[in-house]
């Protein structure tokens, strides 16, 4: 089913006061997000992303390079004899200036990159036409490896931090838009996520746990972006699918027997998407969810209905309008959560880096190949005065 088979009406309208919101946390944070402040780089991505894809970026003109130079300035690159922390935080909280040298060192203990973080970061980048430029893509990747653990999950971040499915998705997320993978070990992060899979064909935070909808997303997300999704079993792949579709109760809910949430029509309809079986769902009565979580006043979405908006279901339910082919919303790529407008900068930054590295290895052979004419040494034999032009061929 399509948006334009289903003859309703167009969310127009709103979308200045939705984009406003969105604006509205660039700024500043309410008291009931205060808490959140450490975590202020996830909420300037659903606030930038969203906006992009309410085709709204243009709003943020005179921001974006402020916005670009907040975010490479949450960037924490380790020195050599410190251990490997590379990433982006979420805040600037600990990024002080002082002329305390001891104060300066003792702040540097509790600065670390954090993978949600890091994928967010570079997501806004990416989504506001940032060439990356000022990002050393090994040293990310480095510090992503680094939180690997041995069963091949990952940690958010090098000390005191839970390891599940998410930062799976996260690390994923993060080597796939720089192109690089470096020491991280796809293999071991395929075994953790297959043995995450749990009897009903939903997929856990961990082994043992229960089936979630945003952890099957990260899962299937993480197969699909490490290009490992064709390794599971075409019946697995259909249970998966069949899990996913009956969590519509009118919108998505996250787990059996749950009330419906606006984050899901995103999560499961994501999952859906990547699974090419979101068209096997009901448009209607998913859109017909979502719109009644919207304030139509203020603007935002909310969890529920006559609840109170903020800008993670805001975000993730305007993306899930947009599976359905909602009029005026940008094109989502599903298993990155970013735009397809975004997403074809990204590529293109792909073929710019690929042609660097073959660039660099022409030109690292041609000064190798230098190195050695500059070296080889052209001498006459004292005993028949053959001209010596190679260690191994004598000149006839």
């Amino acid at each position: 089913m399509s948006y334009n088979s289903l003859n309703i009406d167009s969310i127009k309208p709103l979308i200045n006061k939705h984009a406003k919101y969105f604006m509205r946390f660039l700024d500043l944070l309410p008291a009931n997000l205060a808490s959140h402040d450490c975590t202020r780089g996830t909420i300037v991505f659903f606030a930038v992303c969203g906006l992009d894809v309410l085709n709204s970026l243009d709003l943020i003109k005179a921001k974006r390079q402020h916005i670009i130079d907040w975010i490479y300035g949450n960037i924490v690159i380790p020195r050599p004899e410190e251990r490997c922390c590379s990433g982006f935080q979420g805040t600037r909280s600990v990024m002080i200036k002082s002329d305390n040298e001891e104060l300066l060192e003792n702040v540097r203990c509790f600065q670390w990159g954090h993978l949600a973080m890091t994928y967010t970061s570079i997501g806004i980048l990416v989504t506001l036409g940032d060439d990356l430029s000022r990002l050393d893509r090994k040293t990310i990747v480095d510090g992503v490896a680094a939180v690997q653990r041995n069963d091949g999950s990952f940690s958010a971040c090098i000390d005191g931090s839970e390891n599940d499915m998410r930062f799976v998705f996260c690390a994923a997320a993060i080597c796939h838009m720089l192109d690089y993978w470096g020491d991280v070990s796809k293999e071991k992060m395929y075994q953790f996520i297959m043995n995450s899979l749990r009897y009903d064909f939903g997929f856990s935070q961990q082994a043992e746990g229960e089936g979630h909808g945003g952890t099957t997303y990260c899962a299937l997300a993480a197969l699909e972006l490490s290009g490992q999704l064709h390794r599971v079993n075409t019946n697995v792949l259909e249970g998966i699918k069949r899990w996913c579709i009956f969590r519509q109760v009118n919108g998505f809910q996250g787990r059996p027997n749950k009330p419906a949430d606006t984050c899901y029509s995103f999560w499961i309809g994501a999952a859906l998407q990547i699974l090419n079986a979101f068209h096997l769902t009901d448009y209607a009565c998913n859109r017909s969810y979502v719109l009644e979580t919207q304030d139509n006043i203020a603007g935002g979405f909310a969890k529920w209905p006559q609840s109170t908006t903020d800008p993670f279901h805001t975000y993730l339910g305007i993306c899930g309008l947009t599976f359905t082919g909602e009029h005026d919303l940008a094109e989502i790529m599903p298993s990155l959560n970013i735009s397809i407008r975004a997403y074809e900068n990204l590529k293109r930054l792909h073929s710019k880096w690929a042609y660097q590295n073959v660039e660099d290895g022409y030109q690292g052979t041609y000064r190798n190949m230098a190195t050695q004419l500059t070296e080889t040494k052209i001498s006459v034999d004292d005993d028949d005065h053959d001209l010596i032009t190679s260690p191994l061929i004598r000149a006839q």
